[in-house]
């Protein structure tokens, strides 16, 4: 039998995943913010005057993506871009009062997409799932290691959870 791979835990993480990013979407436009924006918002909520690399550091993103992000949310009045006094080359991102404002609205739509998430989930899965992703995440984030044989086609159970009896 072939491979299955809608029984693996990485196709449920993608799928919830895009699920996640059209809910939030959804409760962003209401604020008129697009996905991905109210991250740049947050991040310079903690340290506003980041610079266009720091910020891609932060949000662990590409330059041109920060470029392109910063460009949309200071058209929209959100941030603006000043030119660093040690190097008028590069540029730091600084909120607004408008993008300040807006902290709120985007930290109540973001509790408002765990609710729907986490519906009917009991608070020791939460916290257990929480765990479980980080260590995903983890996981996924370290240089993959070369690749060996192949698993048998045949293979088509999902592995056991990192703990779990197989």
């Amino acid at each position: 039998m072939a491979f299955n791979h809608r029984k693996t835990i990485t196709h449920r993480l993608t799928q919830t995943a895009r699920a996640a990013r059209v809910r939030s979407g959804g409760h962003l436009s209401r604020i008129g913010l697009h996905p991905g924006q109210e991250s740049v918002l947050k991040a310079l909520a903690e340290e506003d005057g980041l610079s266009m690399s720091g910020l891609a550091n932060t949000l662990a993103v590409q330059p041109p993506t920060v470029t392109k992000m910063v460009s949309r949310l200071a058209a929209q009045g959100y941030v603006e871009r000043r030119a660093s006094a040690g190097d008028g080359r590069q540029a730091h991102v600084f909120l607004t009062q408008l993008g300040r404002d807006t902290i709120g609205e985007v930290d109540r739509s973001w509790k408002r997409l765990e609710k729907e998430a986490l519906a009917g989930i009991d608070e020791k899965d939460v916290k257990r799932l929480r765990k479980l992703l980080r260590q995903i995440e983890r996981n996924l984030s370290v240089s993959p290691e070369p690749e060996g044989p192949a698993e048998p086609e045949d293979a088509d159970e999902t592995p056991p959870l990192v703990g779990e009896p197989a």
